[in-house]
């Protein structure tokens, strides 16, 4: 069986995510923006997992848009919970990392399914 990149970044980045709501929640005693992470975070994941049984190729590409709305959302939570100093450098730098992972592989899938489609 071939393994789908995506698919397992996107769900380990959705355990991290898991983790950090955790961390905020129980140390950090941060209850709204820790929610916020942890619903977009998580739909990342659950869109492109959605995105796998599309009923067409325009269904596959408006699940892989929402997954890259989403992304785009998380990364804006993850910013604001380090300039507010819930995140450390660390944690922010790797999980920062990994979001711009998922949001460039979400941009080139996109696109090309889009040429596919008009080609």
């Amino acid at each position: 069986m071939r393994k789908n990149v995506i698919l397992d970044k996107s769900f380990d980045f959705a355990v991290r995510i898991v983790f950090l709501n955790k961390h905020l929640v129980s140390v950090k005693k941060e209850y709204v923006l820790s929610k916020q992470i942890l619903r977009s975070g998580t739909s990342v994941g659950a869109l492109i997992r959605e995105a796998q049984h599309a009923e067409s190729n325009a269904d596959f590409i408006h699940k892989l848009s929402i997954a890259l709305k989403e992304a785009n959302e998380t990364d804006y939570w993850l910013l604001l919970l380090h300039k507010t100093e819930y995140i450390e450098n660390e944690q922010f730098e790797s999980l920062q990392n990994d979001i711009q992972e998922l949001l460039k592989l979400l941009v080139s899938i996109v696109k090309s399914s889009k040429n596919k489609k008009n080609g």
